[in-house]
């Protein structure tokens, strides 16, 4: 399982890496919503529909998931990518960890909540690699953790939803409804000029899709093979993939600070699997 989150973590940063470069980002994410419902409705019309007891999870994930697409679409326009991703992606583990102890009561070995802690410590290191935060950069950082808590929030709520019903179900839904929300928004922002956005960004955004839905299908899956908070502690190492992803194809310095960050990542990964 370990090994699988770890490539969803990779999945994640390289369609991060994409989300980074996309020159219009609001038609970038678009498409790739349009990506989500093609494939979840496939998906839903083969898989048929979740129990009773999943509706409310699937429901109140996909909005998480939309208030994640727009912070995130938020954080990259007021902030600098090394800053406000690891802040975003640093934040989730110990707020889900937190969460899942208090209200799931789901038990924590003592190596697993070490490695959350490490893991988490190790993510928001890298907010401080990337320049002392300053009162400029305060709404790009508030944004930033507004998104981590909008990770956390659907986490929690798909680590109980995928119990629900069958999580290939589940999936399909999340994705269905998830796809379908932010198209109308941004035709309501674009207007008219929309679908030629949506043909100039459509390279790098149905690459981004396909890999985003196969990096949250994997962690899904594992979901309903482990505790949520090393689950999402664990995938959130993508930020390790995307600093070196950023250190080969953007040319940013990975510079010492971004290597011992890393190394406290995989001390907390190391952590994990001593449980």
């Amino acid at each position: 399982m370990v090994l699988a989150v770890l490539g969803a973590a990779l999945l994640h940063a390289t369609w991060n890496a994409l989300a980074h470069g996309m020159d219009d980002r609001l038609a970038g994410f678009t498409l790739m919503s349009l990506v989500y419902a093609a494939i979840g409705g496939a998906a839903a019309l083969v898989t048929g529909f979740p129990t009773a007891a999943a509706w409310p999870y699937v429901l109140a994930s996909a909005a998480a998931h939309v208030l994640y697409q727009v912070g995130l679409m938020l954080s990259y326009r007021l902030g600098q990518f090394g800053q406000v991703y690891p802040l975003a992606r640093g934040t989730a583990p110990w707020v889900v960890a937190l969460t899942s102890a208090a209200l799931l009561e789901q038990r924590i070995s003592v190596p697993e909540l070490a490695g959350v802690l490490v893991i988490s410590a190790g993510l928001t290191s890298l907010v401080l690699v990337g320049g002392r935060p300053t009162a400029a950069r305060f709404p790009a950082l508030a944004a930033a953790f507004g998104t981590g808590l909008a990770i956390a929030l659907y986490t929690v709520l798909d680590g109980v939803g995928v119990h629900r019903t069958d999580v290939l179900t589940y999936a399909a839904w999340l994705f269905l409804l998830q796809g379908l929300a932010l198209p109308p928004l941004a035709l309501a922002v674009r207007g008219r000029a929309l679908p030629a956005q949506l043909r100039s960004a459509s390279g790098g955004a149905l690459l981004g899709g396909v890999l985003s839905l196969a990096a949250y299908g994997i962690v899904l899956w594992a979901q309903t093979r482990g505790a949520l908070a090393p689950i999402a502690a664990l995938r959130e190492t993508s930020i390790v993939f995307g600093a070196l992803i950023g250190a080969v194809l953007f040319r940013e310095r990975l510079g010492r600070g971004r290597v011992l960050a890393s190394a406290v990542v995989l001390a907390g990964i190391v952590l994990l699997n001593l449980s």
